[in-house]
């Protein structure tokens, strides 16, 4: 028998978690399917020493908010994991874990066919709520890699205890793999970083963390549609900091002059040796323009609103390289491991419906797909910058409980949705 449900939720992490609690408010029938356990992401795919960038106030879910000692703190791993698990238990969603969704397709007589490894469901309405994250990124040279050296993914990163002994190369510098190459730099081994475009931001600036400064000015409330950079945004990868120890800057520049080897692009694996593009130092002062140009707009900022903060002097570079390294010979560096930090693919194979684009990229606005019926949820960049941001999840998710509670004919059909 095919079971019955007015909204199907998929994905049992904060964002299916929060689209959840407020279905639950409306009094609306749905099920989440969670293909694991409850934001098990947290726990399964983090480093031992992984901390959120955001500072904890910042983490609030739908009627749920962070309620620690230390707001202006940073959730490590199993602080994050406790936290959105501690979330579903405050109002008991209707989870189903350890239950996988094969296949999501519109059905003939409307709504929407729901394969599951536990039998047949139909919805008159969908929410994609797995983010945007799916399929490990490693690029085919992998192969060419001598066959004793350890490879891995970020996803997969633990500690550096974990690896085996010897030098180690970081290959993406976004967050994951600026956070990586510290914490193997803090443990002691030598790092090679291979760098790409990433920006960079201070953590705390004219007294203030810049997130808190951020917040003040409304930067993570811009709608993508306001935002110069357009849909191209979702493109971007996020500036790299730390919370880790408090909070404090990841400035590559200093780790070079304590031992880390840094790199330009990757391009590729030939006879052996991998070959870099000489774009170290250009990339090194992309990322400090964006660093300073963000203080730029905190200053004007401070400016406007006649703000007493204390002044702080700008960052100076503390070091360049003296040539730009082209080459490099695993076995001879003494490199025995490479951590792959560079993104995920998306994998909706499984979600038979006309509403990608060429990059296998969900099409949407604000997470309301032209498929009638069907929705995302926890993309980065779905709104708002802020969208991947606990905060920005639940704003999301309302927007479209709102959405399910129009289109189910809950509300009246003159309802306005903020």
């Amino acid at each position: 028998m095919t079971e019955q449900h007015t909204v199907v939720v998929i994905g049992g992490g904060q964002a299916g978690l929060s689209i959840s609690w407020h279905l639950v408010q409306r009094g609306i029938d749905h099920v989440v399917l969670e293909r694991e356990s409850i934001a098990h992401e947290w726990r399964d795919s983090r480093w031992d020493s992984f901390t959120l960038v955001t500072p904890n106030w910042q983490c609030t879910l739908p009627g749920y908010t962070y309620s620690g000692g230390d707001p202006d703190g940073f959730m490590n791993r199993e602080q994050t994991y406790q936290f959105v698990r501690g979330y579903a238990d405050t109002f008991d969603p209707p989870v189903r874990e350890g239950v996988a969704v094969v296949a999501v397709r519109q059905s003939g007589s409307g709504g929407f066919d729901v394969d599951t490894t536990e039998g047949p469901m139909h919805a008159d309405h969908v929410v994609v709520a797995v983010g945007g994250y799916h399929t490990p990124v490693v690029p085919r040279f992998a192969e060419r890699l001598p066959a004793d050296i350890t490879q891995l993914h970020s996803s997969q990163y633990r500690s550096a205890g974990a690896l085996p002994a010897g030098e180690v190369l970081v290959v993406g510098n976004g967050q994951s793999g600026a956070q990586i190459a510290e914490d193997l730099h803090l443990a002691g081994r030598t790092v090679h970083l291979v760098t790409g475009g990433a920006p960079r931001v201070a953590r705390f600036y004219r007294g203030r963390d810049c997130v808190a400064w951020l917040h003040d000015m409304g930067t993570y409330d811009v709608s993508i549609a306001d935002h110069p950079g357009g849909l191209g945004k979702r493109e971007n990868t996020n500036h790299y900091v730390t919370g880790r120890d408090g909070g404090r800057d990841i400035d590559l520049r200093a780790f070079a002059l304590a031992g880390m080897r840094l790199y330009g692009r990757l391009l590729d694996v030939a006879d052996g040796a991998l070959r870099f593009a000489p774009t170290l130092e250009s990339s090194l002062d992309a990322a400090d323009a964006v660093s300073e140009s963000i203080k730029d707009s905190i200053d004007a900022y401070i400016d406007r609103a006649g703000i007493d903060a204390p002044r702080e002097e700008r960052y100076v570079p503390v070091w360049r390289p003296e040539r730009e390294v082209t080459e490099l010979e695993l076995p001879t560096a003494g490199i025995t491991s490479v951590v792959w930090s560079i993104g995920f693919r998306t994998d909706y194979r499984w979600l038979r419906a006309g509403v990608f684009d060429g990059a296998g990229h969900p099409t949407h606005n604000r997470g309301v797909t032209a498929v009638p019926g069907l929705y995302f949820l926890g993309l980065p960049w779905q709104h708002t910058w802020g969208s991947g941001r606990f905060a920005g999840v639940a704003r999301d998710a309302e927007y479209l409980a709102d959405r399910i509670e129009l289109e189910a004919g809950v509300l009246p059909a003159t309802a306005t949705l903020a």
